[in-house]
């Protein structure tokens, strides 16, 4: 009895003991959570940054149940991430002091920006008002907020993949062969210029059969990977000594007919030819017309140099891609009826080899198209087959572009033949003066009118008419920037007051944040990156703050900000206007890593956000970085939406407002026909 007894008291003890060592799990369990859930401490996953972008294929398919068992796995409302173990978000917390921001400044302030480094039409104003907005939320949104926008994306979206007639190359607004159809004429090769769709496509492009990830830079410059695409473009230019085929690789042995004995050598040849080129000291930023494969740029970094590579989307329509793969600066653009996409007077020297650029007809107007970007004192250089070729077409081509050029007050230096090459090279120099545009017998080319902005270039036809030079001694275009590479961290002459403490904090601000942030805690391996896009780049800081790695930046200055583009090529930079609302004019694929700074926040309230997403997913590499700095319910709905396009989040810190995803190789299943591209 006395036995039962205790023995049914004993079981009630032990079944009252479980209850409560499972109710205080459980409670330890939801408090673990809640405190969780509420931190605004770093969240990163633990994939190896080695992986990053050569072992792509592993990275994509590494899965949450693959990571270590020491990490704890949260779900944040964004998407299902790792807190490492050895890297708790009670570890110590980096913190980044505020930049002062750009678009925080007086309107006054904005107008100076403007008039000091050349203004742009239209809206000027770069979003002071959403920019402070978009602070103070960060500082009063809620988890609530947070995860109701995270919702609302997750349950009303569902991504298709385009169903085109380029397929995995589709450009949006080079591609819209329904327009293209109705143009009245193609003379000036309007159906090579942008004509975007009235509405942005948001479906996804879809990937190449068999799509490999790049090869590292520098191998890349002398080798990708071969595709059945890139087979035809081989047999159309193998005889041209452009490209070769070696075992899965087509490969870049020469540089095209004009310097097949090398690149560096014809680089070289030209410094010999006129000493004060002096590459990487006195020119340092180039545009290279009609760029080919673009190995002229692609060597010139050897000397220090970087160079815009241009070539229109036609038939050869493969070689602004290489050049993208191989990791060089290049965009699908054209000499045709609109301004080129750059602020006047920013590049040192402007090269064209056997372009076929037309550039003395119809008085001379493409060609008064690169006298607007060229620098007063600047080079044209131009190797073509009239400056050495004898035959009645090419003598007369020559003469014309002689008296052309010469009306125009460009100086011919020298015209020096390259005897390796057996070619040769006409170099002439743009004036730093008025008093030749004045001594002029004829006014012909005509000035341009006083009311006519050189700076005007998004979407502005051309002009045939001569800029003046500049006369004040503060201005830009007065003087040559310092010598690179002192003209990276020094102020421009001409930048003064509270824009030059602006430009001093933002280089400041972003050295500071990439050496204690970007380049070790958000899960980007630097050394495996190469091509990189600032999507809003003000004054070129986050560029400038990387120049010391092997890769490049595309500056970006959207057209509803402060004109700063002008300020990032005098720092020996390259950059491009352009209107997110629209599609980008580069290939799919052709960027490792893209910076946001407080972008996002402006285009949900200007443009459809769900395009512009399939406009990112469009021109970033699988296994390339995102980066989002903005504010906690912005960046909540970009995690969102990263979510749905089955990306990994790598990195997550709403103290710093920083989020960081990576593409995979996910497409869906569902397919969207495009009518308006399609043949």
């Amino acid at each position: 009895m006395a036995q039962e007894r205790y023995a049914r008291f004993d079981g009630q003890n032990s079944l009252n003991f479980c209850l409560i060592i499972c109710m205080s799990g459980f409670i330890s369990t939801c408090v673990l959570g809640a405190w969780m859930t509420l931190s605004t401490g770093p969240i990163r996953t633990r994939i190896s940054v080695e992986q990053f972008m050569g072992g792509m294929p592993m990275v994509v398919k590494q899965t949450i149940d693959s990571l270590p068992k020491d990490a704890l796995k949260v779900n944040d409302g964004i998407g299902s991430v790792q807190i490492d173990g050895d890297h708790s978000v009670q570890g110590t917390k980096i913190i980044i002091p505020k930049k002062k921001s750009q678009n925080s400044s007086s309107s006054d302030d904005h107008k100076r920006v403007e008039n000091e480094s050349g203004s742009r039409k239209g809206d000027k104003n770069n979003g002071a008002k959403e920019r402070k907005s978009g602070e103070d939320e960060t500082n009063t949104s809620t988890r609530k907020v947070d995860r109701n926008s995270v919702g609302l994306h997750q349950k009303e979206y569902r991504w298709k993949v385009c169903n085109v007639t380029t397929g995995p190359d589709y450009i949006p607004c080079l591609d819209n062969v329904q327009v293209i159809k109705q143009l009245r004429t193609t003379r000036h090769y309007e159906h090579r210029e942008r004509h975007c769709p009235d509405k942005a496509p948001t479906c996804l492009v879809p990937l190449p059969k068999g799509y490999r990830t790049q090869v590292k830079w520098p191998k890349s410059r002398d080798m990708v990977h071969l595709t059945f695409e890139w087979e035809l473009y081989k047999a159309y230019k193998g005889k041209q000594n452009w490209v070769k085929v070696y075992d899965r690789y087509l490969t870049f042995p020469g540089g095209g007919t004009q310097f097949k004995f090398g690149a560096l050598h014809y680089i070289d040849y030209l410094q010999q030819t006129v000493p004060a080129i002096s590459w990487g000291k006195q020119s340092r930023v180039v545009l290279d017309v009609g760029c080919g494969v673009a190995s002229f740029g692609g060597y010139l970094f050897d000397r220090d140099v970087i160079t815009m590579s241009l070539a229109p989307k036609d038939e050869h329509e493969a070689q602004v891609q290489f050049a993208l793969e191989r990791g060089i600066p290049a965009i699908s653009a054209v000499m045709g009826t609109k301004r080129l996409p750059f602020p006047s007077m920013v590049f040192d020297i402007v090269h064209c080899a056997r372009c076929r650029v037309p550039w003395h007809i119809e008085g001379g107007k493409l060609l008064l198209e690169l006298n607007r970007v060229l620098r007063p004192g600047g080079y044209f250089v131009w190797s073509a087959t009239p400056v050495y070729r004898k035959g009645a077409e090419d003598t007369g081509i020559w003469k014309e572009m002689s008296k052309l050029t010469k009306s125009m007050c460009w100086e011919l230096v020298k015209v020096g033949k390259d005897a390796v090459n057996s070619k040769s090279a006409a170099i002439f120099r743009k004036t730093t003066s008025n008093e030749c545009y004045e001594g002029r017998l004829h006014n012909d080319p005509p000035l341009c009118d006083q009311s006519d902005d050189p700076n005007e270039a998004w979407y502005t036809p051309l002009q045939q008419c001569i800029h003046k030079v500049v006369k004040d001694p503060y201005e830009r275009g007065f003087k040559w920037p310092a010598l690179w590479p002192s003209r990276l961290e020094e102020p421009p002459y001409w930048l003064k007051g509270a824009s030059l403490k602006d430009f001093i904090d933002d280089y400041n601000h972003w050295k500071y944040a990439f050496a204690h942030l970007y380049l070790n805690g958000i899960g980007v391996d630097w050394s495996l990156v190469r091509n990189v896009m600032d999507m809003r780049a003000s004054y070129g800081g986050f560029a400038a703050a990387l120049n010391h790695l092997k890769l490049w930046v595309m500056n970006v200055v959207p057209i509803n900000s402060s004109n700063t583009l002008p300020i990032i090529y005098e720092r020996g930079l390259i950059g491009i206007y352009h209107n997110w609302c629209e599609s980008f004019s580069t290939y799919p694929r052709s960027y490792d890593v893209l910076h946001a700074d407080h972008l996002f926040f402006d285009l949900t309230k200007r443009c459809n956000i769900v395009s512009v997403m399939a406009e990112v997913d469009r021109i970033l590499r699988p296994g390339g970085r995102l980066i989002v700095r903005d504010n906690v319910v912005t960046m909540a709905q970009i995690g969102s939406m990263a979510k749905t396009l089955h990306w990994k989040i790598i990195y997550r810190n709403n103290n710093e407002g920083v989020l960081c995803v990576m593409k995979t190789l996910w497409r869906p299943s569902e397919v969207e026909t495009i009518v308006r591209a399609n043949v």
